[in-house]
């Protein structure tokens, strides 16, 4: 079985550096994509590309906005065989990126965004800093700040399609530190998936604050997932 790791806006591939490592180091096979950061439409379409090229089952993990690309991806291929969210979004047929993120009240620090003349976001040194990744060193802030990929509007705007969690297993790290999405959306997006919750004191960025709880909630969901492939039930999640 394969760990396919999806990152958010503003970010890349090398955000899963960390876990990436721990998963090698379990034994777990694990891959991460890169998003174009274009629109949802496009995002999905480059999570899809990367399940069609890896052979066998595949467990797709999510962060923040790589949530939504791996909802989009899940309910039309079969080798899916479940969903992990990380502080992740998790929206519903007809929803969108931006209604969640203004489901709850938003935190003090958390950053106000506007598109750019080409209908990109941009995120502020101190954005990072204060609610991405207040829990991150200086120095892997900076680098998030100076690295990061434009993200067009059109990700956060277009509407969700059939959701894979309606269909697939799913887990979710509820972050309870975060001041990007609200742990109470996260909490009722979780519970309307019927996901596996782990709830832990991490903020928005755990895959660098805390890869260690990253990599546990993926290697969980790979156990429980690889029993179900050679038929065994997935305890703890309810049936669907």
């Amino acid at each position: 079985m394969t760990v396919i790791l999806v990152h958010a806006a503003w970010a890349d591939a090398s955000h899963w550096g960390k876990v990436l490592l721990l998963l090698r180091s379990a034994g777990t096979k694990a891959i991460a994509v890169q998003l174009p950061l274009t629109s949802l439409s496009d995002d999905v379409a480059a999570v899809r590309g990367a399940v069609d090229r890896t052979p066998g089952p595949v467990v797709l993990v999510g962060h923040s906005y790589g949530g939504a690309t791996i909802t989009g991806v899940g309910p039309d291929r079969e080798q899916v065989q479940g969903l992990v969210y990380i502080a992740a979004m998790a929206p519903d047929e007809g929803e969108t990126v931006g209604v969640l993120l203004h489901r709850a009240e938003a935190h003090p620090l958390a950053p106000a965004l506007a598109p750019d003349e080409d209908g990109n976001l941009w995120m502020s040194e101190r954005g990072f800093a204060n609610a991405i990744a207040p829990k991150s060193s200086e120095d892997e802030i900076f680098l998030m700040a100076a690295t990061q990929k434009p993200t067009s509007i059109k990700c956060v705007s277009e509407s969700m399609t059939a959701p894979a969690w309606k269909q697939k297993p799913c887990w979710f790290l509820l972050a309870e530190r975060d001041r990007i999405i609200a742990p109470s959306t996260q909490a009722f997006m979780a519970q309307r998936a019927k996901a596996h919750v782990k709830s832990r004191d991490v903020d928005h960025s755990p895959a660098v604050s805390a890869p260690e709880t990253v990599a546990q909630v993926i290697e969980e969901a790979v156990r429980a997932l690889a029993g179900r492939v050679s038929g065994e039930p997935v305890h703890g999640l309810a049936h669907r």
